[in-house]
């Protein structure tokens, strides 16, 4: 069974990776952005709440999202799954490892997907979302290196980060993810 984390700054192209290996592996894509907004699109509180939040460019607080988080990673079965955009704190770094720990996962790998700052940019102002303003996209970067990037060493500690250059072209950058996972 696959255990992916796929992770890096916003804009680097989790989302695309994460649904081209989740159909060319067969496994559970799980998209914390898109959970949260299935909760907005159906009027309920949480959702309206954590769509204010991500309007702002600020992280949903750790205990709506790990529960979230838990709550589906209990109904995985098959080849397994591939969290994306999920954890971007190092206290849901640490609760997703008790998770794993209780559902017994321990062939976890994390793919670190990279790119320049610049390219970042360019790539958000050019996906055309309602809350990819300058404004808003800076405040994420910032949020990012704050509170998200501590992840990425929670992890190398553990021996699980993977690095892959998130620049070039969709399937070169798959080629090397895949290349990682088996």
């Amino acid at each position: 069974m696959y255990q992916l984390i796929i992770f890096g700054p916003p804009g680097v192209g989790k989302g695309t990776q994460a649904e081209l290996i989740s159909k060319n592996l067969n496994l559970e894509h799980i998209s914390t952005g898109a959970i949260l907004r299935k909760a907005f699109d159906e009027g309920s509180e949480l959702g309206i709440k954590a769509k204010e939040i991500m309007d702002k460019g600020n992280l949903v607080p750790d205990d709506i999202m790990n529960g979230i988080v838990k709550e589906t990673l209990k109904k995985i079965n098959g080849n397994g799954f591939i969290l994306d955009g999920f954890p971007r704190t190092l206290e849901q770094a640490k609760a997703l490892s008790d998770v794993f720990n209780e559902l017994n996962f321990s062939s976890i790998k994390v793919i670190f997907l990279n790119a320049e700052q610049d390219e970042i940019i360019k790539r958000l102002m050019k996906r055309g979302r309602s809350d990819d303003t300058t404004e808003t996209i800076a405040n994420r970067l910032k949020v990012y290196l704050d509170a998200t990037s501590p992840v990425k060493d929670f992890y190398g500690k553990l021996g699980l980060v993977n690095e892959v250059d998130g620049t070039g072209d969709v399937e070169s950058i798959n080629k090397e993810i895949i290349k990682v996972i088996e």
